[in-house]
C-alpha cells in the first residue's frame, strides 16, 4: 500500500481531480475513495486507563488516525468474563470513552465505538464458534492461568494439559469458570474479523489470541472454499514496542498488579504512588550495574523527562551520588507534565453527556454498516438464508 501525507496544497489537487468539496466531511469522503488500511484496537472496560495504556497504544493510535481506517472500540463484552458490578460496567465504559477523546483520538477521524453496541458482533460469535474446538481454547496459555486463579487452584504437574482437564472439570469447588472467559479468544477473533482488520496491535500477552484468530479464518476459508476473511497481522507501528515498567520494581505496568500511574490520577496521589515505587540500597561503587527496579524508573524517566534530566540522574549513579528521593520528586513532575493536560480535559469531557453520546452513536452507526455487510455475507456462505 502507498502512504501519502496530504498538506493545503495537494489536498485542493486532490479535490479537483475527485471532484469533491475537502471541506464537506473531507475525512468521511477520503476513507471511502482511498484504500487505507483497517486497523482495529480495542481495551476492556474494567478500569481507568493508565500511563502503560498511553504510552504503549494512545499515542501512537493519535498517530495513526490521519494514516489508517482506524477503529478503536471499548470491551464492554469481554469485561463480563470476571462479572463486574454493572453500575461499575457501565460508568468504566463512560471513563474509558472519555479517556480515549482526552487522549486525543478524534471521533471525525477514527470510528470509536462500544462493543456492546454492535450486535451483529454476538451473533458473529455464535457462528464462528461452530468452527471452534475446545481442546484448542483450553490450551490456551491466558484460559489456564484465568482458570486456575478462579479456582484458587495452582499449576499442574508439569503443565500437563490433561491434569489440567481434570482440575477445571473434576476441581471439588463451588467456584467455577464461566464460559465466556473459555471462548474469549472468539470473541476476540470476532472483533477483529468482522471489521475486515488486517492490522491489529496486540501486546504479548495477547499474541497467541491472534494467532488463533487467524487460525479460526483460514479454517473457515478452507471449510467454505472461499477467501472471505484476511488474515490480521500484529501491529507494532513500525519501532520496537514501548514497554512501560510498573511501580512494584518488575515487570510491566497493568491493572491487575496494581502498580499504575493513572491517567487520571491526582497530583497527590501521583506523586505518592512515585515516591512509594520499590528502589534498592544504592549503588556501592562507581559504575555499579542497574538493577531492575531503578532501571525501571530510569525506562519511566526516559518517557517522560528531558534527555538532559535523564542523563544528570544515569550520571549521579554512576558516580554514586544519586538521591533516590530527588529522582522520584522529579520523575513525580515530569509524569504530570504528561497526564494533567488529559486528567483536565477527562473532567471535562465527562461533563459533556450530549458529546459522548453523539460520539458513540455515530461510532455505532459506523462500526456496524462493516459490520452487518460481514455477518450478513457470512450467513450466506454457511447456508443460513431466508426463503
Amino acid at each position: 500500500m502507498c502512504v501519502f501525507f496530504l498538506n493545503k496544497k495537494n489536498i485542493a489537487t486532490f479535490a479537483h481531480i475527485n471532484n469533491f468539496n475537502p471541506t464537506n466531511h473531507f475525512s468521511e469522503h477520503l476513507n471511502r475513495i482511498m484504500d487505507k488500511e483497517i486497523v482495529l484496537s480495542g481495551i476492556r472496560s474494567t478500569g481507568n486507563l493508565h500511563l502503560g495504556n498511553y504510552y504503549g497504544a494512545l499515542r501512537n493510535f493519535v498517530r495513526l488516525q490521519d494514516i489508517y481506517d482506524c477503529n478503536f472500540f471499548i470491551a464492554d463484552l469481554h469485561a463480563l468474563t470476571t462479572n463486574p458490578d454493572p453500575q461499575q460496567l457501565h460508568a468504566s465504559v463512560k471513563q474509558i470513552l472519555a479517556e480515549y477523546l482526552a487522549a486525543g483520538i478524534d471521533p471525525e477521524k477514527a470510528t470509536i465505538f462500544i462493543q456492546s453496541d454492535v450486535p451483529e458482533v454476538a451473533e458473529m460469535y455464535l457462528l464462528l464458534n461452530m468452527h471452534v474446538g475446545i481442546g484448542e481454547l483450553m490450551r490456551t496459555t491466558s484460559f489456564k492461568d484465568k482458570a486456575r486463579k478462579c479456582l484458587g487452584i495452582g499449576p499442574a504437574k508439569d503443565d500437563d494439559d490433561e491434569a489440567f482437564e481434570k482440575q477445571i472439570i473434576g476441581a471439588e469447588t463451588n467456584k467455577r469458570v464461566n464460559a465466556g472467559l473459555l471462548t474469549y479468544p472468539t470473541l476476540m477473533a470476532v472483533d477483529i474479523l468482522i471489521q475486515k482488520a488486517t492490522k491489529v496491535p496486540v501486546g504479548k500477552d495477547q499474541e497467541q489470541h491472534l494467532e488463533l484468530t487467524r487460525r479460526f479464518a483460514r479454517r473457515f476459508n478452507s471449510f467454505y472454499g472461499v477467501d472471505f476473511f484476511p488474515e490480521p497481522q500484529n501491529f507494532n507501528f513500525g519501532a520496537a514496542a514501548v514497554k512501560v515498567p510498573g511501580l512494584d520494581g518488575s515487570g510491566k505496568m497493568g491493572k491487575s498488579e496494581g502498580n499504575c500511574i493513572y491517567l487520571v490520577d491526582n497530583p497527590k496521589t501521583l506523586k505518592k504512588k512515585v515516591m512509594r515505587a520499590v528502589t534498592d540500597e544504592g549503588p556501592k561503587e562507581p559504575n555499579s550495574p542497574v538493577s531492575e527496579p531503578i532501571a525501571n524508573l530510569f525506562s519511566l524517566l526516559e518517557l517522560t523527562s528531558t534527555p538532559e534530566i535523564v542523563k544528570q540522574y544515569k550520571d549521579a549513579y554512576a558516580d554514586c551520588s544519586i538521591r533516590y528521593g530527588d529522582l522520584k520528586k522529579q520523575l513525580a513532575e515530569d509524569i504530570l507534565k504528561v497526564t494533567t493536560p488529559i486528567r483536565e480535559r477527562v473532567n471535562d469531557i465527562l461533563a459533556d453527556e450530549d458529546y459522548l453520546r453523539k460520539v458513540v452513536n455515530r461510532g455505532a452507526e459506523k462500526a456496524r454498516e462493516r459490520a452487518s455487510k460481514t455477518l450478513a455475507e457470512m450467513r450466506q456462505i454457511m447456508g443460513i438464508r431466508r426463503f
